[in-house]
């Protein structure tokens, strides 16, 4: 009977021994074909996966048995309580494993070398420290191997597992405890890494202070659990302490550094009404805040859960090297039967020297390095761009916006400050001024257009109230239309007043004559007629134009501007931001038939905007970024990238951070490869030994591991 998903449930477990995409390829595979198991994600960063069931199928103890069937076991958490304990204690026992490995095979090193006058026979003392030695190695391989065998698979716990029993039968004890050994070492220093992005990760979780000072009516203050805190609550917050939670600013005055949250290197200024975030730092006066949002849904917990998502992302590179290491293992296992087996054969070799040369290959074959190269650089990126106010929400998306050819801006809040102002009235046919403010404001009062926001408070800085309306209805990217007193009322650009037959002569001519300087121009008419004209006005941000030529000098060959506002207010702003192109009047399908034309070209095209008109242009770019600190949910929530801080210079520098982590990745991709191809020439002349081949693949494992770590140094360029 098919199960009814309308019922199903799911659970979050944490997972110890949950350290590389072997280990959630494992976890996939015993979960295939279970009754009532109905989806699987995964969470590497956080060692967690979150399992989608039928409770009429299977229960949460079952599912912890099936993760306990592939030597991991699980713990039921739920979303606040998850911890990176576990991890760390089974990076310790790695560790612990490991040194004890080291020790042995040392020991034995050390009572071989003793002359065998000094002790009846040197042999077994060795032999028994060599043994322990592989012991603790085993310990944590072994299970991992059999359990690849009885799946029919082979990977690198397997090809170990020969190497080291294959030495034994050739009596090379010291080599094989030195490749058990080496071997462990490659493991901790998988688990250390992943271990360290992880801690990288917990940093932002542990940004936000865990309890709030709440201030009651009676003026008492009560420090609370923040989880508990709710909105409308008012937050005391003194001097040198952090944020714990979204709010406003309703007493005092004060600076925040905001740098755990935006990557703002110098301190903002905030006075009454003025927002501040979880996990900023109050630097100078005593403030009241205004809870506006639960701990949950603050902007701090919006970054870490996408920081946390993004790692489920796969990126090209990443799904290259995972395809790659599929065929390469067992293609390694078949090369190193046909060196053990054919010179012997075909020339007369001998067999064990032929087979210790086939051990040897099989060890420097190993992909340890090349399959840990290219997540620890990924997590790398993600986690560094997070720190400098960017939210990457894929590995796929940082690798894919350094290999941008076209650049496209919005305008309104975007290239400009999103901030306009109402610079002038012109009224016609003898209406007054106050009384067309009154009736724009009364038709605006409803939407959240930055345009209509901007009238409401004009009208409203001039001491004018709007009257209720009635029937109102957005017309996107176009204006608005409601009913005041049984007279409908139509407010919005040239376009709209032609498509609804209301652009007279006059309203034409004064709407056209200011259309060509620096002002976005609406006009209001009613069912008797036009009634007059507003002029708005919004500067270019500052650091525009810098941004846009420092894209240029990254490479980017097209930097075009997608705008609904009219011609002349277009071409002003482009010409003031150094945009050569310019695209005007668009409506949100506009601008995205504009993204698919250049998309068409075979080159990559990303797309920033900040309103609920850009999101759907975001969603169909190769990258949509979102102007995070102004821009609309619509938006974040489409786009692949959010700028915390709606610095346009966080873009050229997001570019050159993508090419210096796709480098990284080709770098420790190319050193992993050629280390093997000149170990296994010399596995086959005969010039390598297993210990060496070991030593190499490790020193590889490291080198590409510290490699990819050097990203959590990157600062941001401002």
């Amino acid at each position: 009977m098919k199960p009814n998903h309308s019922e199903s449930q799911a659970i979050g477990l944490q997972v110890a021994g949950m350290d590389c995409p072997d280990e959630i390829a494992d976890l996939r595979r015993a979960f295939a074909g279970q009754a009532g198991i109905l989806e699987l994600s995964f969470n590497l960063m956080r060692g967690t996966m979150t399992v989608k069931f039928d409770p009429s199928v299977v229960d949460s103890e079952q599912i912890c048995s099936v993760v306990r069937s592939t030597g991991m076991n699980a713990t039921t958490v739920s979303d606040r309580n998850v911890s990176t304990n576990n991890q760390s204690v089974g990076e310790r026992k790695v560790l612990g494993l490991t040194i004890v490995s080291g020790a042995g095979a040392a020991i034995g090193l050390a009572i071989s070398w003793i002359p065998a006058s000094a002790f009846h026979h040197t042999t077994w003392p060795s032999a028994v420290a060599y043994t322990i030695a592989i012991a603790a190695a085993w310990w944590q391989i072994a299970p991992k191997a059999f359990r690849a065998v009885a799946r029919f698979q082979l990977d690198m716990n397997v090809l170990m597992t020969v190497a080291v029993v294959g030495a034994i039968g050739l009596g090379e004890w010291f080599e094989a405890s030195t490749v058990a050994f080496l071997f462990m070492l490659s493991n901790w220093l998988e688990s250390w890494s992943v271990g360290r992005a992880r801690r990288a990760i917990q940093s932002l979780m542990e940004l936000a202070p865990p309890t709030a000072r709440v201030q009651k009516e009676n003026g008492l203050e009560v420090e609370v659990d923040a989880s508990d805190v709710v909105v409308g609550d008012c937050v005391v917050v003194k001097p040198g302490e952090k944020f714990p939670l979204d709010g406003r600013v309703i007493e005092g005055n004060t600076s925040a550094n905001q740098a755990p949250i935006t990557g703002e290197s110098t301190p903002v200024n905030k006075a009454i009404g003025d927002e501040v975030f979880a996990g900023t730092i109050n630097q100078e006066g005593a403030v009241v805040i205004d809870v506006t949002k639960l701990a949950d849904d603050s902007v701090l917990a919006g970054v870490i859960r996408l920081v946390e998502q993004a790692q489920g992302r796969r990126s090209p590179s990443e799904r290259f090297v995972d395809r790659f290491a599929r065929y390469y293992t067992p293609a390694v296992i078949v090369g190193a039967v046909l060196v053990c087996i054919l010179p012997p054969l075909l020339s007369g070799g001998v067999w064990g020297t032929w087979l210790y040369r086939s051990l040897v290959l099989l060890v420097i074959a190993c992909p340890c390095a090349l399959v840990i190269s290219t997540p620890v650089t990924i997590v790398s990126g993600l986690a560094a761009a997070a720190r400098n106010g960017v939210l990457i929400k894929g590995g796929e998306y940082l690798e894919m916006v350094g290999k941008a050819d076209i650049v496209a801006f919005d305008k309104t809040g975007t290239l400009t400050c999103g901030r306009p102002i109402v610079e002038k009235v012109i009224p016609i046919n003898s209406t007054s001024v106050s009384h067309l403010l009154e009736l724009a404001s009364a038709v605006e009062q409803r939407s959240e257009h930055w345009i209509a926001q901007a009238i409401v408070a004009h009208a409203r800085d001039q001491g004018i109230a709007p009257q209720p309306c009635d029937n109102y209805t957005a017309i996107s990217g176009k204006g608005a239309k409601a009913q005041i007193d049984g007279k409908t009322y139509l407010i919005g650009n040239h376009r709209l007043l032609e498509e609804e037959n209301d652009c007279t002569t006059e309203i034409h001519e004064a709407m056209l004559e200011h259309e060509d300087c620096h002002h976005t121009v609406v006009a209001l008419s009613s069912d008797d007629g036009p009634l007059g004209v507003f002029l708005l006005a919004d500067s270019p941000r500052e650091e525009a134009r810098a941004s846009v030529d420092e894209l240029r000098a990254c490479g980017v060959s097209t930097i075009v501007m997608l705008t609904g506002d009219n011609e002349g207010t277009a071409r002003a702003v482009a010409q003031a931001c150094g945009v050569t192109e310019y695209e005007a009047e668009l409506l949100p399908a506009d601008k995205v038939q504009a993204i698919e034309g250049y998309k068409a070209s075979g080159k990559h095209i990303i797309m920033v905007g900040d309103g609920v008109n850009d999101a759907p242009a975001l969603a169909i770019a190769d990258v949509g970024i979102a102007m995070g600190g102004g821009g609309t949910d619509a938006s974040l929530e489409t786009a692949d990238i959010g700028l915390m801080t709606d610095d346009l210079r966080k873009l050229p520098w997001l570019i050159r951070h993508s090419r210096r982590t796709r480098g990284i990745i080709v770098q420790n991709v190319v050193l992993s490869l050629v280390v093997k191809v000149l170990f296994a020439g010399l596995a086959v002349a005969g010039m390598a030994n297993l210990w060496m081949a070991i030593a190499a693949d490790t020193g590889a494992s490291l080198v590409v591991t510290f490699n990819g770590l050097r990203l959590l140094r990157i600062k941001s360029e401002r």
